[in-house]
């Protein structure tokens, strides 16, 4: 037992803690597994006794360095530092992850750009007091390059994830926040000094087994108007518009996911550093991936959840349409100018290649005093709404009243905005990254020549009038066809109580008190206005004759057929059921000696039947002569005249 916890005494060495698992299980398997009760606890009592004396703990020395595969943990048990395999690699580096979420969540990686080759790699204090990285062979393989270092400094894992070099003397004389991987972790600070030039920036992993520096980097850009930035080899690729301090007002969404988290500090010495923190600083953090996107992550029951992430849409990618161009992800195609502007090159923007931008298309009225030309009226702003502003603002203490103002008077000022947090933003040189937001964003006011104006007021005007004629036209068309269905629907009702005829052999039932029980054959129903058309507005030049009925017109339907109408006198006291009497007999006497009955019509209060005309005087004279044949109060009329 003494030689057990002599040999662990270091608390580092963990092969001598497998050394000691081994030995157990030795015994065990001399005792034959036996179930002696006593022996089991006695067992039970060596291996806690060597588990507590060979736990890691969260400190490195020169006399207790991490040897492969070794490794502390913090005092709250929240990260391990040790030797780690990317996936699909057996390449070994010294890196920090959470030491309680599943899988190896890396957040930090000494020797990205020197891989060791091999499981021989130390992780110790060098006699100058430096922390670095040998190989089996003492090569050097990665330091901290610390200039000020001590003899007697040690290296601590805090629980923040931050490895601080330090002295008992001078205090921290080198801490990895100060060096990050691809990960800000709560309280981490990226920073610049604008004084010094350093500045604290993540950088992504090349690839998910390759933890060595990528293309892109994020840190922010501290002037007057600081924000945030992801380059791409240098070049601007992602941006958050600038810091209103609460909000980067480039993130629309920044409300709704950074509960209680970012705070961006001005030290008044030149140094300027952004940070954020959560509650649960343990179990959050930004990591910028490999192609180039800052992701949040949060880690719940042991695992993680991306819950945001900068590039949603295309539109984030910085300067996608170009100078004067404007992105929005919900139009097809996404980018479009500014109004006054036009693309630089059409060719280009057809295709889909909108980065060399846009131009203007009527020269600024101080811009045409400049070049010799004619003095016109003054130009003014055209405002849009919700918008990313753009890169580039020069920043003025001027309010929100005096910002536009100030503006108009400066020939070079071609754009602003005024945002509250942020102040009165101006733009002389090119317009870029803009983007239109679908909610929250700031008042963007371009500058243009007052002839765009007039255009602006004559599309407003071919939109109006398009929107009211439209409106008009719907009406007219759903008045019409209203009307038509209705008209459809009186005449069926009509039908059903007059004309629903069924041919049988049973004789008709006349002068029944239940009109819906005479059973004759359909007939055509007939236009009131048709025949109106057909007899010239009933006039007397086409009246055939009349009775005590009614007249009889003769007239001429649009397909050349002519007929003779006898149109029932309103003051002949001839009443529904007569008149549907003379429709049964007429309809079911049919015989090549009388009149055919073509159909009738039941308009309002008027009441027609509808004959075929016969010529050489037959239809008057048997209508109106002493040859009418009489048939149940009405008549059949003889075809042939004189027979």
């Amino acid at each position: 037992m003494q030689l057990f916890k002599k040999s662990m005494k270091g608390g580092n060495d963990l092969k001598v803690f497998l050394a000691s698992r081994v030995f157990i299980l030795s015994i065990e398997q001399v005792m034959g597994c036996v179930r002696n009760t006593s022996m089991s606890v006695l067992l039970v009592l060596i291996y806690c006794i060597c588990f507590e004396s060979g736990s890691a703990t969260d400190t490195i020395s020169s006399s207790e360095p991490i040897k492969d595969p070794g490794y502390i943990i913090s005092n709250g048990s929240a990260f391990k530092l040790g030797f780690f395999s990317p996936e699909n690699s057996t390449n070994r580096y010294v890196g920090i992850w959470y030491n309680n979420i599943s899988g190896c969540t890396v957040v930090w990686v000494a020797n990205r750009q020197e891989p060791l080759r091999d499981s021989n790699g130390v992780l110790t204090i060098s006699e100058d007091g430096d922390l670095v990285v040998l190989n089996g062979e003492k090569k050097l393989i990665w330091s901290a390059n610390v200039s000020n270092s001590v003899p007697n400094s040690s290296a601590q894992l805090l629980d923040s994830g931050n490895l601080v070099l330090q002295e008992n003397a001078t205090g921290t004389i080198w801490e990895s926040f100060q060096y990050p991987s691809d990960t800000v972790l709560p309280t981490m600070k990226v920073s610049a000094n604008v004084r010094t030039g350093k500045k604290v920036q993540i950088t992504p992993w090349k690839s998910p087994s390759d933890p060595s520096i990528g293309i892109f980097s994020f840190g922010i850009q501290p002037p007057r108007l600081p924000q945030v930035f992801i380059w791409k080899d240098g070049s601007p690729y992602w941006r958050s518009g600038p810091w209103n301090s609460r909000i980067f007002i480039g993130i629309p969404d920044m409300d709704s996911v950074y509960l209680n988290g970012f705070n961006f500090v001005d030290d008044q010495d030149g140094n300027f550093y952004l940070t954020f923190a959560y509650e649960d600083k343990a179990l959050s953090y930004f990591a910028l991936n490999s192609q180039g996107n800052l992701v949040l992550k949060y880690m719940s029951n042991g695992f993680k959840d991306v819950v945001w992430f900068a590039l949603h849409t295309e539109c984030d990618v910085y300067g996608k349409c170009g100078a004067f161009g404007t992105c929005d992800p919900k139009n097809t195609p996404i980018c479009s100018c500014f109004q006054g502007f036009e693309p630089n090159n059409l060719e280009e923007w057809n295709q889909g290649n909108w980065t060399s931008g846009c131009v203007r298309r009527t020269l600024l009225q101080c811009e045409r005093v400049n070049t010799g030309g004619e003095e016109g009226k003054k130009d003014g702003f055209l405002k849009l709404k919700m918008m990313k502003v753009p890169d580039n603002a020069a920043w003025s203490s001027a309010s929100e009243n005096k910002c536009g103002e100030q503006c108009l008077e400066n020939c070079s000022c071609i754009a602003y905005a005024y945002e509250t947090g942020v102040g009165c933003m101006s733009w002389t040189d090119k317009v870029i990254d803009a983007q239109q937001f679908s909610s929250l964003g700031a008042d963007l006011y371009i500058r243009v020549a007052y002839s765009e104006f007039d255009k602006v007021g004559n599309v407003k005007k071919i939109v109006t009038i398009t929107v009211i004629t439209g409106t008009i036209f719907l009406s007219i068309c759903t008045y019409l066809l209203w009307k038509r269905m209705a008209n459809l629907k009186g005449r069926k009702m009509k039908a059903k109580e007059i004309l629903l005829f069924k041919r049988t052999e049973a004789q008709p039932k006349f002068h029944s008190d239940n009109l819906d029980q005479v059973e004759v054959q359909e007939l055509p129903l007939f236009n009131f206005e048709k025949l109106a058309s057909a007899t010239n507005n009933f006039h007397l030049s086409n009246e055939l004759g009349k009775g005590g009925f009614g007249p009889v017109y003769r007239g001429k339907l649009p397909d050349g057929q002519e007929i003779a109408v006898k149109r029932l006198s309103k003051a002949s006291g001839q009443g529904s059921k007569e008149f549907m009497n003379e429709v049964v007999v007429i309809s079911k006497l049919q015989h090549r000696n009388l009149v055919k009955l073509l159909g009738c019509c039941v308009e309002g209060g008027e009441k027609m039947l509808i004959y075929e005309y016969m010529p050489n005087k037959s239809l008057d004279a048997f209508l109106f002569g002493m040859e009418i044949v009489e048939c149940s109060q009405h008549y059949s009329l003889n075809r042939h005249n004189g027979i």
